[in-house]
C-alpha cells in the first residue's frame, strides 16, 4: 500500500475512536433529531393555522413541559410513596417465593434443574432489596450528569426546532451534488416512518398501562399505579420490555396467594396477545415494518454498545437504518447493477467487469455505458 493509503487507513482509525468516544452526545443529538422532527409536524399544523413560526414553536414547547410537569406533578408523589412500599413488601415476597420453591422442590422427587442458581438469585435479590431505599436516594443525589444530558437534549431540539432547514441543508450537502435530492427524498421518509412510529407507539404505551391498571386493580394485586406505569413504559422497548414487566406484580401477588400470582402471569400473557394480534397491527399498519428478529436484535446490540440510551433509542435508530439500506443499498446500487461482457452485452451472470453506477440529480440510478 502507497503511504496515502496508509495515511487514509489512520485517518479513518483515528475518526472512528473519536466518534466511539463521543457516542453519547452523538445518541443524545439523534434524540434531539428525532424529538424536533415530531414537534415540527406540530408546528407546521399550527403555521397552517395562521400562527407565524415563533409563536407556533413557543406555543408547542410550552405545551410540551406544561404536559410532562404536570404528569410529573400528578404522579411522581404518588410514585414515590408506591416505590416506598415496595421496598419494604420486596423482601418479604422474595422471602415467599423462596418458600413456595422450596415447597415445589419438595414435592417433586429428586433435584430439580437450576435450584442453586435460583437460590443464588434469590439471594441476591433479598441483598438488593435490603438496600433499595438507601440506592434510590444514591441515584438521586448522583442524578447531575442525568439532568445535565436532559438540557442539553432540550437544547438541542429546540436549536433545531427553530430552523430544522438550515441543519437539513448542512447534512445534506456532505453529498455529492449529484445525489443531494436522492437525499432529500430519503430524509422526507424517515420523517414520515419515525413520526408515524412514535404516534403509534405512544398510543400504545397509554393503551397497555391503562389496561394494566385495571386488570390489575380487579385482581388486587398490590401497587397498580407503579406496575401500571412499568408496564407501559416498557411497551418502548418491543417483545422484551412487555416481558420483564411481569415480574414486579407477579412477585408481589404472590404475597396475596399462588394462585394470584398465576393469574397476573395470564392477565399479562392476554395483555401481551392482545398487543400483538390486535394493537400493534392495528396502530402500525401504515408505518414501517420491521420483522421481530431485527427488533429483538436491535435491541440488545444496541443495549449493549450504548447502554441505557442505546436501549430506548434502539427501534429509532433500526428505522432509520432500514430505511438508508433499502433506499441507498438495495435500490440505488444492488437494484439496478448490470455486468458486462468482454462483447459489449449485458448479463448477470459471472464476467470480468462491473459497470459503474451513475446517478442523475432526482432520477433513479442509471447505467453508464462502458468503453
Amino acid at each position: 500500500m502507497k503511504f496515502g493509503q496508509w495515511l487514509s487507513l489512520l485517518v479513518l482509525a483515528i475518526s472512528l475512536c473519536v466518534l466511539w468516544q463521543i457516542r453519547q452526545v452523538l445518541l443524545l443529538v439523534f434524540a434531539a433529531v428525532v424529538l424536533a422532527t415530531i414537534l415540527n409536524r406540530v408546528v407546521r399544523r399550527l403555521q397552517r393555522s395562521g400562527a407565524k413560526r415563533g409563536i407556533a414553536i413557543g406555543i408547542t414547547v410550552v405545551f410540551l413541559l406544561a404536559t410532562v410537569f404536570s404528569l410529573f406533578a400528578i404522579i411522581l408523589p404518588r410514585l414515590f410513596e408506591q416505590v416506598e412500599q415496595f421496598s419494604q413488601v420486596l423482601p418479604a415476597a422474595l422471602e415467599q417465593l423462596e418458600t413456595s420453591y422450596d415447597w415445589l422442590q419438595s414435592r417433586i422427587p429428586g433435584q430439580m434443574g437450576g435450584s442453586r442458581l435460583l437460590e443464588t438469585t434469590i439471594q441476591d435479590l433479598q441483598t438488593q432489596a435490603a438496600t433499595l431505599p438507601r440506592n434510590i436516594f444514591a441515584v438521586l443525589r448522583g442524578s447531575i450528569n442525568i439532568i445535565l444530558n436532559l438540557l442539553l437534549f432540550l437544547a438541542a431540539t429546540i436549536m433545531i426546532l427553530v430552523n430544522p432547514i438550515q441543519y437539513r441543508h448542512v447534512f445534506v450537502l456532505a453529498f455529492p451534488s449529484f445525489y443531494r435530492r436522492r437525499v432529500e427524498h430519503i430524509l422526507d421518509e424517515c420523517e414520515t416512518a419515525l413520526v408515524g412510529w412514535i404516534r403509534g407507539t405512544l398510543l400504545a404505551m397509554a393503551v397497555i398501562a391503562i389496561v394494566s391498571y385495571f386488570g390489575l386493580l380487579i385482581l388486587g394485586v398490590p401497587l397498580p399505579l407503579i406496575n401500571a406505569l412499568l408496564a407501559g413504559l416498557l411497551e418502548f422497548i418491543p417483545n422484551i420490555g412487555p416481558t420483564l414487566s411481569v415480574f414486579p406484580p407477579a412477585l408481589l401477588a404472590l404475597l396475596d396467594a399462588p394462585w394470584k400470582a398465576i393469574a397476573v402471569i395470564v392477565l399479562y400473557l392476554l395483555i401481551q396477545q392482545f398487543e400483538s394480534l390486535v394493537l400493534v397491527p392495528l396502530v402500525m399498519k401504515k408505518e414501517v415494518s420491521i420483522l421481530p428478529l431485527f427488533t429483538v436484535l436491535s435491541v440488545v446490540v444496541f443495549a449493549v454498545f450504548f447502554g441505557f440510551l442505546g436501549l430506548f433509542l434502539a427501534i429509532p435508530l433500526l428505522i432509520v437504518s432500514q430505511i438508508w439500506l433499502q433506499e441507498v443499498l438495495v435500490k440505488d446500487i444492488l437494484n439496478p447493477w448490470r455486468t458486462a461482457t468482454r462483447n459489449g452485452s449485458t448479463s448477470t451472470g459471472h464476467t470480468t467487469d462491473l459497470e459503474p453506477i451513475v446517478l442523475e440529480p432526482g432520477s433513479p440510478p442509471s447505467i453508464a455505458p462502458s468503453d
